[in-house]
């Protein structure tokens, strides 16, 4: 069984719902299609959400309609038939009544997570309709049937993987089985969502689940590449990567994949490949558990840090103080990306300020705080990095004309983490592009 899961621009246009259905038929075996909600959706049902939140109805009322518009219109392209065209034009019917409803009601927090799983309600069901107009034979497997979160919104794998050999075996006589993205039931058994990774989070959970043969990630570029294209000119599509290579890349900024996708694929040793729906002859990334040749691999950029520096003639020869300061951390649920310590000073790095002040009031308790927000720390990330010798003369050659703040190497066998002030960011990614690979701007 084949994974393939398609984003909300891969679906956003009828004719790319089209060419999904091409590329589906192409791949010959078993296939579990999963799709996101339309490109910009899901997006606007969360301001259609927040205007109900804060009793703005007439203001969700032009959202709805607006986006109600843009269905319609979308249902008349996609559908070639009277037949279709008229089924088409009930799903957005019924979609938007629901939706309505919903905003009629008295709105909370179980509304609005209901609201949102709309969007990819309605895409799959445009999609298994596109199929059937065009005699394909199909089946679709809704995700709130199998897919669910615990109390601590984990995805509750082993039961998801019970619940499809429950499913499957009734549809083993189909090549082409439809399901949702995203979404989810909670341990109440109310709809949800899996927030981090949405739909390429579903697409990794059923691969796993199942024991998938390859779970395949469509994009529209051709997978990871070695650099932040969006930055740096000249760069390059990064043919394979381990598990642990891509999950440092997604983690510090790549933003073709959540990191969260990775894990349940890594567990039980599925392949992940990203592929270009815009060009799908491409070979993509391949990530597995298989070692790769080469020795700098990518480059990333994580925005948003906030570097916090502890100085305290206290931490000399003090047992527990690291674990007091840690426990600060740990109170506030802030999780620490960087560390860097001294005899006399600790230094750490946090993307999340929502207890910013919190923090820094318990910190002074222990000695000097400074806090340097607007940093970036910079990824730099490859094959057994801390084995090797050289790593840092050629990544500080590069950088030798950057001010670095912090660095952390050897906490894992793959990645060199860099702080620098974030207006210096886009030198270092170039710096780093022609230092480590030779590549111009």
């Amino acid at each position: 069984m084949l994974i393939m899961k398609f984003g909300g621009t891969s679906v956003g246009k009828p004719e790319r719902l089209k060419k999904i259905a091409e590329l589906v038929l192409r791949v010959p075996g078993k296939k579990i299609v999963v799709l996101s909600a339309l490109s910009g959706t899901t997006n606007t049902l969360v301001k259609i959400g927040d205007f109900l939140l804060a009793g703005k109805k007439s203001e969700a009322e032009a959202e709805i309609s607006q986006l109600e518009k843009h269905y319609i219109q979308y249902a008349s392209e996609l559908y070639t038939s009277p037949e279709y065209t008229a089924i088409g034009q009930d799903i957005v019917g019924r979609y938007f009544s629901l939706i309505r409803l919903l905003a009629a009601g008295s709105f909370d927090d179980r509304s609005y997570r209901e609201l949102l799983a709309q969007g990819e309600l309605s895409s799959t069901e445009f999609f298994y309709y596109h199929l059937r107009e065009r005699k394909i034979d199909s089946r679709l497997l809704p995700a709130l049937h199998f897919m669910s979160i615990d109390e601590n919104q984990e995805p509750e794998l082993e039961k998801i993987g019970e619940r499809l050999k429950a499913l499957l075996p009734s549809m083993s006589h189909l090549d082409i089985l439809i399901t949702q993205g995203y979404i989810c039931r909670n341990h109440k058994n109310e709809i949800d969502n899996l927030k981090r990774g949405g739909s390429d989070y579903t697409a990794s959970l059923i691969g796993a689940a199942i024991r998938a043969e390859e779970i395949q990630i469509w994009t529209d570029i051709d997978g990871m590449h070695n650099n932040d294209p969006r930055i740096v000119k000249k760069t390059l599509p990064i043919a394979e990567l381990t598990f642990d290579e891509a999950s440092e890349l997604a983690y510090f900024g790549a933003k073709i994949l959540h990191p969260s996708t990775i894990v349940p694929a890594q567990k039980y040793g599925v392949p992940v490949r990203l592929k270009n729906t815009m060009d799908e002859k491409a070979f993509g990334t391949l990530i597995s558990d298989k070692g790769t040749s080469g020795q700098f691999k990518a480059i990333a950029a994580k925005d948003g840090i906030i570097a916090i520096n502890i100085k305290s003639s206290r931490m000399l020869l003090a047992f527990g103080f690291l674990r007091r300061v840690f426990e600060v951390f740990e109170k506030y649920k802030t999780p620490i990306d960087m560390i860097s310590t001294s005899e006399v000073a600790v230094s750490v790095t946090i993307d999340d300020d929502s207890h910013l002040s919190e923090i820094i009031g318990e910190l002074e308790n222990f000695g000097i705080i400074e806090v340097d927000k607007n940093q970036s720390i910079i990824c730099v990330v490859g094959n057994k990095l801390a084995e090797k010798k050289g790593v840092l003369h050629d990544v500080f050659q590069s950088l030798a004309d950057v001010s670095v703040r912090m660095v952390s190497y050897g906490g894992s066998h793959n990645n060199i983490s860099i702080l620098v002030d974030t207006a210096q960011k886009e030198k270092s990614l170039k710096l780093l592009n022609q230092g480590l690979f030779n590549l111009g701007e």
